[in-house]
């Protein structure tokens, strides 16, 4: 307590910017949106209208990432800019420990109002942990516009707003045809899964609205030429290879910003930057100093077009969810390479996908299972998802899509050598006990990798031919 209130006080003593009105800070988040399923990121067959427009007002981050591919641990670092191991949030409905001080407590001291609707952070009662003055879980446009207009406008405002979207279930088909969409590599392809990527596109364009709705509302009711605006996702989504995995479909994510006056619109950088580095940033655009000690950095010079590059290397780990996951993993990233570190690789990697078999995940994997007993990729496919080795090496630029691990090869010990020591030093300083949150299932049981919680009784009868 007393360590929390020595902190309080230093951020009430720090200066704070004298020539111009402070900003009011607007972060829009999704739940699990992959960085390459929106226009601005490439994508030909997506609807994403408002974030293209947020992105032609402003800038296109091609290089941001989170610290946790999964919920509570993800929104934890955002809100602490802390890593997992060091704010206390490691596994998957885990929360911040209550001696970490969190971003609103931190604007407070600096004069801002702060604000919480929808999910921001994870669980029902996580944001008051945060210490948000206003927080409401309906994330609404009716319930953000009806604060908008009553508030007290003599503080410049934070406000966060999290939407659901396109986090599973996914909603029934609105507009689009599974035949025509464009499937990543690491996709079987089968109805099954054309139909529920197709779901998941219809799930994206509905935040995209909500986003465009929030950003009209935030036109209305804050100043437009000092209001910094921000879109980003809290991981990439439900699929194979993305959320609960550290590859670039599970921890690399949208982040588009724009600011009048500040960011030039129309623009793209590469500049690498995670989640922990929000909090310093929206503190000094608020004319704060940044706190020592941190994970986080800002980029501050960046969004103002002063800075070019940002960091050389990003750290994530991911530590389980639940009973489904149960799968620790670290990693570290260059702009060029990828090292994983995979804790326990004689355990098997399962997820929601293929355990829950929920009304989404459970049936298109279903259909990978099935085509996997004729279809020799589609088996490998699924061989790679559940069993992997200790270390996983992938050249970035060759191999954006981390299908060919280099690990083996010996023209790479050199490199496997460096980045291991890199990650291994990280992992100490960072306190990092290596936990296995739950039992896990162990890939010598032939249950482990079958769909389904328990046995082969859970498994559907093949399809006949």
């Amino acid at each position: 307590m007393i360590r929390r209130l020595a902190a309080l006080a230093l951020f009430a003593a720090a200066p704070l910017a004298a020539a111009t009105p402070r900003p009011d800070l607007v972060v829009f988040l999704s739940d699990d949106h992959g960085q390459l399923d929106a226009t601005p990121y490439g994508a030909t067959d997506v609807r994403t209208p408002h974030m293209q427009r947020l992105a032609d007002d402003g800038v296109v981050f091609t290089h941001a990432y989170i610290a946790s591919p999964a919920c509570a641990p993800s929104r934890a670092a955002l809100l602490t800019g802390l890593m997992p191991a060091r704010n206390g949030a490691e596994s998957n409905h885990s929360y911040k420990r209550d001696d970490i001080v969190s971003l609103p407590e931190k604007l407070r001291a600096l004069g801002y109002q702060t604000a919480a609707f929808g999910k921001v952070a994870h669980g029902a009662n996580d944001v008051g942990r945060h210490g948000f003055d206003v927080h409401d879980r309906r994330g609404a446009a009716a319930t953000v516009e009806k604060f908008l207009a009553t508030r007290d406008r003599a503080k410049p405002l934070c406000l966060f707003i999290g939407t659901h979207e396109p986090h599973v279930p996914w909603p029934d088909l609105a507009g689009y045809d599974p035949a025509k969409l464009n499937l990543p590599p690491t996709f079987a392809d089968t109805p099954e899964t054309r139909e529920f990527r197709a779901r998941y596109y219809t799930d994206v364009t509905k935040a995209d609205t909500q986003l465009g709705e929030i950003r009209a509302l935030a036109r209305t009711h804050l100043d437009p030429a000092r209001t910094l605006f921000i879109y980003t996702s809290d991981h990439g989504a439900q699929w194979p290879f993305g959320k609960w995995n550290l590859y670039d479909a599970g921890i690399r994510v949208p982040f588009i910003a724009a600011w009048p006056g500040v960011i030039r619109p129309g623009t793209r950088t590469a500049a690498m930057i995670q989640w922990t580095d929000l909090l310093p940033t929206l503190i000094a655009a608020a004319g704060g100093s940044v706190p020592e000690g941190i994970d986080g950095r800002s980029f501050l010079p960046v969004l103002r077009g002063e800075a070019a590059t940002f960091r050389d290397t990003i750290f994530t780990t991911h530590s389980g969810d639940g009973r489904m996951n149960v799968y620790p993993i670290r990693a570290i990233r260059t702009a060029g390479w990828k090292l994983i570190l995979n804790l326990h690789p004689e355990f098997a990697h399962t997820t929601h996908i293929d355990k829950a078999l929920a009304r989404d995940g459970g049936r298109y994997w279903i259909s990978w299972f099935e085509k996997a007993q004729t279809d020799p990729a589609t088996a490998a496919l699924v061989r790679r998802y559940h069993a992997r080795p200790a270390l996983e090496l992938y050249d970035l630029a060759a191999d954006p899509h981390e299908q060919r691990n280099l690990a083996a090869d010996p023209a790479h010990a050199a490199r496997i050598a460096e980045l291991r020591a890199q990650l291994t030093a990280w992992m100490k300083a960072q306190g990092d006990q290596e936990t296995v949150f739950n039992e896990p299932r162990l890939l010598t049981d032939p249950a482990a990798t079958r769909p389904g919680t328990t046995s082969s009784a859970d498994i559907p009868a093949p399809k006949k031919k």
